[in-house]
């Protein structure tokens, strides 16, 4: 059984591979960005790694994500999530509100997945 590490450095891996498994760490995205732009952002992060693993959005188990203040970018960021979401394929998700690593940092999302 192998593990792969993908986009890592001294701190943390971008994705992680076991078997037929994907772990994405969460993703963010830069700063001066509203939460709808930065929803966009996250996610095309999002493809990108898991294209380098050997997946796609299609193949998502799980998605955490974590809003820097729930109240005010829910309705934004699932705008964005639902239309990047292939139809009938969405994955288990959770929504948090949570203090997040930059003050300029309105969302950020981990996803597991599995490989196509």
């Amino acid at each position: 059984m192998t593990i792969t590490r993908i986009s890592s450095n001294e701190r943390l891996s971008g994705a992680v591979t076991f078997n037929d498994l994907v772990f994405l760490s969460g993703q963010v995205p830069g700063d001066g960005l509203d939460v709808a732009t930065q929803t966009r952002e996250v996610l095309a992060r999002i493809d990108a790694l898991l294209a380098q693993a050997g997946s796609d959005k299609d193949h998502l188990l799980n998605a955490t994500i974590y809003l820097k203040d729930i109240s005010e970018g829910f309705a934004p960021m699932n705008e964005v999530w639902s239309a990047w979401l292939s139809p009938g394929l969405a994955p288990t998700r959770t929504t948090v509100q949570a203090e997040l690593a930059r003050p300029s940092v309105w969302v950020e999302i981990s996803v597991i997945a599995v490989r196509k």
